[in-house]
């Protein structure tokens, strides 16, 4: 604000807005002096250097500018198979994963040129911290990049210089952010960083550096006390092993964490982008098997096996958790651009008219692709959530500015942004402390008896809890209510009532209901 007043610019506008009654008049603001439009805004403009970005890369990998723009292209025709950012920009992902594709162009022209650049490695560093930073989950995507690396420098295609280069860049952006996230020792415990260990240390080969990366992660995590972390290793190892537990089913009973859809695939065959994709890697693993039987190690055909290493590592993780299709659909859409790739299908434009096959392809595609890209357009809409606001209100007017709230995780961070009264968890559900926290918050919707529940919502020093009447008896899934949960999770009391109900009809003597509309309940903590 201070800089755009100084160059004499308007920070923001803001007008009143009179709705219906019951409604009260608000005030709306809009313009980069507007936290909440400055942080979407920066967010916006951040995803959209990221599409510059993916064309270079593109453009890059493929050798000609023409695969920049079918990168470009394939990301617009499944956009909603790729991001969330246009429906929930706020979500960490958003500020971290144009950074990956930042580090991903970097390492792939560190394994395209042959002398190794300092400011290269310098530039792998800063990217990789800024993609670990905002987000937890970083850490393990990362691991499946050393995990796509490793086998290559096993068979000779990585000379052991250039990959002892990667390794220690990757060792320093860990410490960085170790530091940087003042001693965060998740940093130092994942499964990324044991990885990183083992491959430094022995530089040895195949199950050897498997195991050792596990062995040695649940060491330190048990020598550093972060045993109890919530990881995406955790939650793809409930996926696989069917272990559940309050902590793993709160996320997997997630839509967002469930297996990918059905519909997914041909969603992916409907704009060409999988068959593509598809006939790209059988011509890259057939080049690359003969190059192994020859002995032959091109530098092209380097980057090209990580690509596609790297996509079949993507394509596990998004199979397993549909949320992480963030990273295999624009990995794919980069792949795409291989289709202009001389070097890798000159047998076929030695027969055929290399605009007439590229020109063809995007024909078929934008069919499928224009039509998706309508109906993203078409949506229009605001949110309103008038039970939230009168919530919010009566939170404002009727309590002390220092009264703690507790209540499910999205609904405690609208109480704190909205009125700055102390909450006891929040939508950061990794940090063991705050799970632990959450888990007794979340016992409301157990079979506990309201004194149990009552005395440890004190010992949080918790004043006031809100209950919502939804939670009782919604559930995405069968086994995913909250009760089921809290059956699973806590087998002993499957013979009580639920509380929630109990609470809803007359929680007294231990809570006392202050306030309530259709969807919110304040008890007061007695």
């Amino acid at each position: 604000v201070g800089i755009m007043n100084l160059f004499g610019l308007e920070a923001k506008t803001c007008w009143n807005v009179t709705r219906v009654e019951p409604l009260n008049e608000v005030q709306s603001c809009e313009g980069l002096g507007d936290p909440a439009c400055f942080y979407v805004a920066v967010i916006f403009i951040l995803n959209g250097i990221m599409m510059g970005l993916f064309f270079l890369y593109g453009a890059y990998l493929s050798g000609t500018q023409l695969g920049g723009l079918i990168t470009v292209l394939c990301y617009f025709f499944n956009h909603g198979e790729a991001t969330r950012v246009m429906w929930t920009p706020p979500l960490r992902e958003s500020f971290s994963y144009p950074f990956l594709v930042l580090q991903m162009c970097i390492l792939t022209l560190i394994l395209r040129t042959s002398n190794n650049n300092r400011r290269h490695f310098i530039a792998l560093c800063f990217s990789n911290v800024a993609f670990m930073l905002p987000w937890q989950f970083a850490q393990f995507i990362l691991f499946t990049q050393i995990a796509s690396l490793f086998p290559m420098y096993v068979v000779g295609y990585i000379e052991p210089n250039k990959f002892q280069k990667i390794i220690y860049m990757n060792m320093v952006s860990v410490l960085l952010c170790f530091v940087l996230m003042f001693g965060n020792p998740m940093y130092l415990s994942s499964y990324y960083s044991s990885s990183l260990l083992m491959t430094l240390v022995s530089l040895i080969q195949g199950c050897a550096w498997l195991c050792g990366t596990i062995i040695l992660k649940f060491l330190t995590s048990k020598i550093l006390g972060v045993s109890d972390h919530i990881r995406l290793s955790d939650l793809i190892a409930a996926r696989i092993l069917r272990y559940t537990d309050f902590d793993t089913l709160i996320y997997t009973c997630a839509p967002e964490f469930d297996f990918m859809e059905k519909a997914t695939p041909l969603r992916y065959t409907k704009t060409l982008l999988l068959p593509v994709v598809m006939a790209i890697t059988y011509f890259i693993f057939k080049k690359a098997y003969r190059d192994v039987l020859l002995k032959y190690h091109f530098v092209l055909f380097l980057q090209l096996i990580f690509h596609t290493l790297q996509l079949l590592a993507f394509t596990v993780l998004a199979i397993l958790i549909m949320r992480l299709k963030l990273f295999l659909t624009p990995h794919m859409c980069v792949m795409a651009s291989l289709i202009c790739s001389r070097r890798l299908f000159g047998w076929l434009f030695c027969r055929v008219r290399f605009e007439n096959v590229i020109f063809g392809i995007l024909t078929v595609m934008s069919i499928q692709g224009c039509a998706n890209l309508h109906n993203q357009w078409s949506i229009i809409g605001e949110f309103n959530n008038l039970p939230q606001e009168e919530l919010i209100q009566w939170i404002k007017y009727n309590t002390r500015p220092d009264a703690v709230f507790a209540g499910a995780m999205p609904t405690m961070a609208s109480v704190k942004l909205s009125t700055l009264h102390p909450i006891v968890n929040h939508p950061h559900y990794e940090d063991a402390d705050l799970r632990a926290r959450t888990k007794i918050v979340y016992s409301t919707y157990s079979r506990k008896s309201a004194k149990e529940v009552r005395d440890k919502l004190l010992e949080l020093h918790v004043n006031y809890y809100i209950l919502e009447e939804a939670w009782c008896v919604v559930r995405t899934k069968p086994g995913c209510s909250m009760l089921e949960i809290w059956d699973v999770e806590d087998p002993s009391n499957t013979a009580n009532p639920p509380l929630c109900s109990v609470l809803l009809k007359d929680g007294r003597p231990y809570f006392t209901t202050v306030f309530q509309n259709s969807m919110y309940r304040v008890l007061k903590v007695n």
